[in-house]
C-alpha cells in the first residue's frame, strides 16, 4: 500500500483557478459565469475545509476576513433612520431604503448590488483560505493550472490580433469579449504581467530556461499588441524587477542576464510607441473621475454608499459638463471607489491589510516563489491605482492564489527543514547529514 497523500483537492482548486481563467473575465454585474465560478470557489473550498490538514492559517488572515466580510453585511441589516442624519447628502437619503413603519433604513443605496458583492468576497476568501490549507508542494502544484489558464487567453488574444485590430467575440460568454477571453484588454493585460514573475520562476528555478525565455518573450509580445499603456509600462518593469529579484539566487550566467537587458531595451522603444502624450489624462478621464470620486467620499466617509453601488451615487457628483452619452461605471482607482462604497471602516481594512502584506514580504526573504508572488501582488496593486482590474472573477482569483502564496506558513517551514541539512561532498559524491552531526 502507498502512503503518498491525496492530490485531489489540488487538482480540485486547480480546476477554479483554471475554469475562472477561461469564463470569469466579464466585468458587468450579475453575469451568470462569475455566479458558476462564486458556486464552485465556495464547494470546493468547503471540500477541502471538510478534511484535516496540518497547515495552519495566520490568526490575523482570518480576523481581516471576518472584518471584511461583516462589513459588508452591516451594510444591509436595516439600521434606525436617525442614524444617518447629517451623515449623507439628502438624495442618497432617499434612495437608501425604508423598512417598516419605524423608518429604518439600510447604509447601502442598492442592496442588490451589495449582495452581489457580498457573494463575490466570500467565494474569493473561501478559495484564498482552501489554498492555505494545502500542503506547501501542493501550492505550488497550481501553477500549471494558472499557466494553463494565461495560455488559452494567450492563444485566444493571438488569434484576434492576427486577424483585425479592432475585433470583438459574441456570443461565446455572456459579455462581448475584446481581450483575449477578457471584456477589458487592461484586465487582458493584467493577467499577462502579472503572470511574468511565474514565468521567470519557471524558467530560472524549476529548470525550464528555454521555455521560460520562451513565454516571456511572447507575454511582452501580447502586451504590446493589447495596447493598454499600463500594461505595458508595468509589464517592462515587472519584468525587469524578476529579473533582478529572482535570479541573485538562481543559476543563470551573468551573461545571459545581460541579454535579457538588451532585449528589454528594445522593448522599451516598443512601449514608448505606445504612449500618447495627448491621451495620458485628457479632459473626460482618470483624473476628473478621481476628482468626483474624492467629492463623494467627503460627503459619504462615515458608511460609504454600499459595495458595487459606485454607478449609482458617482452620479450626483457629476458636473453638469461632464454628462455624456457615455458614463462611468468605476473609478479606474479600485481604492477611491472602495473608499467612496465602504466609507471609513473600508479604508481602515485596507490599511491593514497593507500592515498584512509589507510584514508578509518583510519575511520572505529566500523562497523564490513567494517572492514572485509578492512581485505580481505588488504591481496587480499598483495597476489598481488607474483602473479596476480586481472587479473580475478571473484576476480576483488570481490575486487570491497570489496572496495564498504569500501568507502560507508552510514555505517557511520547508526552508527551515531544507536548512537542517548540510552538503559535503567527498571525492564527487554527494551527502547530506543533518546539522551538528560528524561524518
Amino acid at each position: 500500500m502507498s502512503d503518498r497523500p491525496s492530490e485531489w483537492d489540488k487538482y480540485l482548486l486547480g480546476s477554479v483557478l483554471f475554469i475562472s481563467l477561461l469564463i470569469g473575465g466579464g466585468t458587468a454585474s450579475g453575469l451568470y459565469t462569475d455566479t458558476l465560478i462564486e458556486i464552485a470557489a465556495i464547494v470546493s473550498a468547503a471540500a477541502v475545509f471538510s478534511q484535516n490538514s496540518g497547515q495552519r492559517i495566520p490568526h490575523s488572515v482570518l480576523w481581516l476576513l471576518a472584518f471584511a466580510v461583516a462589513l459588508v453585511i452591516l451594510q444591509i441589516v436595516p439600521l434606525p433612520a436617525a442614524l444617518f442624519n447629517g451623515l449623507r447628502p439628502g438624495l442618497l437619503l432617499a434612495d437608501s431604503g425604508l423598512v417598516g413603519e419605524t423608518r429604518f433604513r439600510f447604509v447601502s443605496v442598492g442592496v442588490g448590488r451589495t449582495i452581489e458583492c457580498l457573494l463575490y468576497l466570500i467565494a474569493s476568501a473561501a478559495f484564498f483560505l482552501a489554498v492555505l490549507r494545502l500542503r506547501a508542494e501542493q501550492v505550488q502544484g497550481l501553477l500549471p493550472f494558472f499557466f494553463m489558464g494565461v495560455i488559452c487567453n494567450g492563444l485566444a488574444g493571438a488569434i484576434q490580433y492576427s486577424l483585425s485590430d479592432n475585433i470583438a467575440i459574441e456570443g461565446l460568454l455572456p459579455f462581448t469579449i475584446n481581450a483575449g477571453l477578457f471584456a477589458n484588454r487592461n484586465h487582458f493585460a493584467a493577467l499577462l504581467f502579472v503572470s511574468i514573475p511565474f514565468v521567470v520562476y519557471h524558467g530560472l528555478f524549476r529548470g525550464y530556461l528555454l521555455s521560460g525565455s520562451l513565454g516571456l518573450v511572447t507575454l511582452l509580445l501580447l502586451l504590446l499588441a493589447a495596447g493598454s499603456r499600463a500594461g505595458v509600462l508595468i509589464g517592462l518593469a515587472i519584468t525587469v524587477l524578476s529579473i533582478v529579484f529572482l535570479s541573485a539566487r538562481s543559476k543563470v550566467s551573468r551573461w545571459g542576464i545581460l541579454l535579457t537587458f538588451i532585449g528589454l531595451s528594445a522593448y522599451t522603444i516598443g512601449a514608448w510607441t505606445k504612449i500618447d502624450a495627448d491621451a495620458i489624462d485628457p479632459a473626460f478621464g482618470r483624473g476628473e473621475f478621481a476628482r468626483t470620486t474624492i467629492e463623494g467620499i467627503k460627503e459619504n466617509w462615515v458608511t460609504g454608499v454600499g459595495f458595487g453601488n459606485f454607478q449609482k451615487a458617482y452620479q450626483i457628483y457629476e458636473k453638469e459638463e461632464m454628462i455624456f452619452k457615455q458614463y462611468v461605471n468605476h473609478a479606474h482607482n479600485d481604492y477611491l471607489e472602495i473608499a467612496f462604497e465602504g466609507g471609513a471602516p473600508a479604508i481602515l481594512l485596507m490599511v491593514l491589510y497593507f500592515v498584512m502584506l509589507f510584514t508578509a514580504f518583510a519575511k520572505i526573504s529566500r523562497d523564490p516563489l513567494q517572492k514572485a508572488a509578492s512581485l505580481s501582488v505588488a504591481f496587480l496593486l499598483i495597476h489598481s491605482l488607474v483602473d479596476y482590474p480586481l472587479r473580475t472573477e478571473a484576476l480576483a482569483m488570481t490575486f487570491a492564489f497570489m496572496n495564498a502564496i504569500i501568507f502560507h506558513k508552510g514555505f517557511a517551514v520547508r526552508l527551515a527543514k531544507k536548512n537542517e541539512l548540510i552538503e559535503i561532498d567527498h571525492n564527487g559524491d554527494k551527502l547530506f547529514v543533518p546539522i551538528g552531526s560528524s561524518s
